[in-house]
C-alpha cells in the first residue's frame, strides 16, 4: 500500500480534525511505548521516531515519549502497562501481541496503538481490521495469514522434509492462531507440524533436545526467542530455522518470508498523529502489510550442508553470501 493510500484510509478530511491535543491543552502530549524487549527494540523505536518526523513530531519539542520495556520478561507487562496509565499518557503504543493485551487488559480509555499484532482478531483485541471498536488499533504483522507461505518454502527448500517443529511462546496469546495456521499448512502440503511450546526467558536446550529427539527436519520460531541461543542451538542441532522476520535470516536464520516492518513501523506515526488530532481509534481501520520479501542466508546453508534450489534463490529478494 502507498503511503498517500494508507493516509487515506486511517485518516479523515484534515479540515473536520480537533485541534491538535497540545494547542488545546497548552502541553506536549506523552506517548507511552511498551515493549516485551525481545527482540531487542532498538529497530522499532528508531522507525517509529522517523515516521514521527514524517508527520510534525520532534521527540523533546513537542511530543514525549515515555518508553517501557521489560526485557523479554513476559510476566512484567502487566505492571509496566499499569505504569503508564498512571502516568496518565496521551496514547499507549504497543509493540507485538504479549504487550498489547497487557495495555488493553489494563485500560480501556487510554488510545492504544498497536505494532505488528499477530492475529490481533483472534487474540481478542480488536473486533475486525475494517472497524476495531473499543480502544485499541493500530498494525497486524500478518504473520498468520502468511506463515503457511513460510512452510511451502520448507518443503520446497527441503524436499524430504517430513515433519517440522514450531518454537513457540507460551506466554504469547499469539502462539494459538500461530500454531493453527502453520499446522494447516503442514497438512496441505503432507508435513506434519511439532508444537515445542516455551519461555523466551528461560533456557531453550531442552526444547532442542526435543526437537532431535522427535526427528524434526526443520523449525519455524516465533519472534520472542530470536536471541544468539537459538541460531548456536540450530547450528548444533542441524536444523535449519525459518522465519517470518528478515532480520532472523540477517542473524543466522536459513530463510525467511515477511513484511517490510520498517515501513509498517513508520507508519505507527500517522495512527498517533490521527488520535492526538481527535479521531478516535475504533473508527481507525488496521493496516495489514501489503509487501513481502523472501532472504536466504547462504552462508546457513553452507554450513547446514544444504543445497538450496536455484528456483528459490532466482525468486529471493535478497541473497545472504
Amino acid at each position: 500500500m502507498r503511503r498517500r493510500e494508507f493516509i487515506a484510509l486511517v485518516g479523515g478530511a484534515a479540515a473536520a480534525w480537533p485541534l491538535p491535543l497540545s494547542a488545546q491543552q497548552g502541553r506536549v502530549p506523552t506517548i507511552g511505548v511498551l515493549v516485551f524487549g525481545n527482540p531487542p527494540p532498538e529497530p522499532f523505536l528508531t522507525d517509529l521516531r522517523a515516521g514521527l518526523r514524517d508527520v510534525g513530531y520532534t521527540e523533546g519539542r513537542n511530543i514525549r515519549l515515555e518508553v517501557r520495556t521489560t526485557e523479554g520478561k513476559a510476566n512484567l507487562l502487566p505492571e509496566k502497562a499499569a505504569e503508564l496509565v498512571r502516568l496518565k499518557v496521551d496514547i499507549i503504543v504497543t509493540f507485538q501481541t504479549p504487550a498489547s493485551t497487557a495495555a488493553k487488559q489494563a485500560t480501556s480509555e487510554i488510545p492504544i496503538v498497536m505494532v505488528r499484532a499477530g492475529d490481533p482478531v483472534a487474540t481478542g483485541l480488536i473486533a475486525s481490521l475494517a472497524r476495531p471498536g473499543g480502544n485499541v488499533t493500530g498494525t497486524s504483522a500478518g504473520v498468520a495469514e502468511t506463515v503457511g507461505k513460510v512452510v511451502e518454502l520448507i518443503r520446497e527448500a527441503i524436499p524430504s522434509a517430513r515433519r517440522i517443529a514450531v518454537l513457540a511462546n507460551e506466554m504469547d496469546p499469539f502462539a494459538k492462531p500461530y500454531l493453527a495456521a502453520i499446522g494447516a499448512g503442514a497438512r496441505s502440503v503432507g508435513m506434519e507440524m511439532v508444537p515445542i511450546m516455551a519461555r523466551p526467558s528461560e533456557p531453550l536446550g531442552p526444547a532442542f533436545e526435543t526437537m532431535t529427539g522427535k526427528r524434526v527436519d526443520a523449525f519455524i520460531a516465533m519472534l520472542s526467542f530470536m536471541r544468539r541461543e537459538v541460531f548456536e542451538l540450530a547450528l548444533k542441532h542441524r536444523l535449519p530455522l525459518f522465519s517470518t522476520d528478515r532480520r532472523w535470516t540477517v542473524a543466522g536464520a536459513l530463510m525467511s518470508y515477511a513484511a517490510h516492518f520498517e515501513a509498517l513501523h513508520r507508519e505507527t506515526a500517522v495512527y498517533i498523529d490521527k488520535i492526538l488530532k481527535g479521531s478516535k481509534p475504533a473508527d481507525l481501520p488496521v493496516a495489514f502489510p501489503t509487501k513481502f520479501e523472501l532472504v536466504i542466508n547462504m552462508r546457513t546453508a553452507k554450513a547446514l550442508g544444504l543445497a538450496i534450489p536455484q528456483s528459490l534463490l532466482l525468486r529471493a529478494d535478497e541473497v545472504i553470501q
